[in-house]
């Protein structure tokens, strides 16, 4: 179990460190294609349609196949997409690109978080938000490479040392996955396996397909899909910050506040650094303080990070803005995610996934047309808005 929970972990690190590495590199891109932020927003339209479209068949197919053959299959398609968008010279093939990137990262974030919440599910211990520090150490890696080359490597070559390094993790840890397969989760409901609590089980008798055994069967199964889209719109909500300040967080320090291309990609480093320490204490955190806790102070302290971070008069009110942003969000996706995953195991995980990536994905689109309409700090502002909607979903989902 070591082992793959080993490897497991390197494969968050790695859909990290891509997305950073795009995130950082979006001005670049932006200037090659010469697209207008509402054009640009279009094209990010791309990578939400695809992620989304996989996402909602990647459930079954984890089911099929495993969710250890699925991880890998799809790290290596992540690794090759992302070849693609530095090489779009305007905004359709950038669009056509994304779809692509976006495909495969769809993909791999639902079979990723199959594959850790079985080990979840196996520990009996709620080490979910460790997976997704190493999601955020690797996007904290991807952001400070990138502010490094910024200036002296066009996106093509960047993003092919980053390809590279992709599939040489994955052939490395990718033996691990496929020679040591794990059942799928999906039994109960809380952040850790608890019987008391089956979803489709409350209850029920031995023969739970007839009489009142069947009905309590069929109402805890309903309870459990109802878990599902509740801690999905929390997911929706906390991922929308993170990818609005993936995709707008340097182009708004580099346009409103005058940052340089190092100094830009410093705010989403800031992001990503202390949502990596926020999830690396999360195991601790939800055992001391309990699930609805952690998520309502997470709301309420993102959705101040971000109004500080959007409206901020000076580059240093700003980075503190986008860090306490990252503390905030830190353990919702992972709370929402390994709740919907021990419901309703891969198929939980991808429908709330579907709902979390869709803002995530969604997002940047959306503020793309906002920064257009009213400006991009006043776009911005909308991350604090979701964040406080999903502090109040936790207050009410733990009364």
């Amino acid at each position: 179990m070591t082992s793959v929970r080993a490897a497991a972990t390197a494969f968050f690190a790695v859909d990290g460190f891509v997305f950073a590495t795009w995130a950082v590199r979006i001005p670049a891109v932006k200037a090659a294609t010469h697209a207008s932020p509402a054009v640009l927003g279009l094209a990010l339209l791309g990578l939400s349609g695809g992620a989304i479209a996989t996402m909602t068949i990647s459930g079954a197919l984890c089911r099929r196949f495993g969710a250890g053959r699925m991880t890998v299959g799809s790290a290596i398609l992540l690794s090759v997409a992302l070849l693609l968008p530095p090489l779009a010279r305007s905004a359709l093939s950038l669009g056509l690109a994304l779809v692509v990137f976006g495909a495969a990262y769809g993909s791999l974030n639902v079979s990723m978080n199959s594959l850790a919440i079985s080990v979840v599910a196996a520990l009996r211990r709620p080490v979910m938000p460790s997976f997704h520090a190493a999601w955020s150490f690797g996007g904290l890696a991807g952001a400070a490479l990138g502010g490094l080359l910024a200036q002296h490597l066009a996106p093509l070559p960047h993003f092919a040392l980053v390809c590279a390094a992709g599939l040489t993790v994955t052939a490395w840890y990718g033996r691990t996955l496929l020679t040591h397969p794990l059942a799928a989760a999906g039994a109960v409901t809380g952040e850790i396996p608890d019987p008391r609590e089956g979803a489709g089980g409350q209850g029920a008798s031995p023969d739970s397909s007839t009489g009142h055994g069947g009905r309590a069967s069929r109402s805890g199964l309903g309870r459990g899909w109802r878990v599902v889209l509740l801690f999905g719109l929390i997911a929706l909500c906390s991922a929308y910050g993170e990818g609005a300040i993936g995709d707008w967080g340097a182009l708004h320090l580099r346009q409103d506040l005058g940052a340089g291309p190092g100094l830009a990609a410093a705010g989403y480093a800031a992001f990503a650094l202390a949502e990596a320490c926020g999830r690396l204490a999360g195991s601790w955190l939800l055992l001391r303080l309990g699930q609805t806790r952690v998520l309502v102070l997470g709301g309420l302290t993102a959705c101040a990070g971000m109004l500080a971070a959007a409206l901020a008069p000076s580059l240093p009110v700003a980075l503190v803005g986008f860090a306490l942003t990252g503390l905030g969000v830190a353990n919702m996706f992972p709370a929402a995610m390994t709740r919907a995953g021990l419901v309703a195991g891969p198929n939980g995980v991808a429908a709330a996934s579907t709902l979390g990536y869709a803002g995530f994905l969604l997002g940047p689109p959306t503020i793309g047309f906002l920064a257009t309409a009213v400006g991009l700090s006043t776009g911005l502002t909308t991350v604090s808005v979701l964040a406080l909607v999903a502090a109040l979903l936790a207050w009410l989902a733990g009364s």
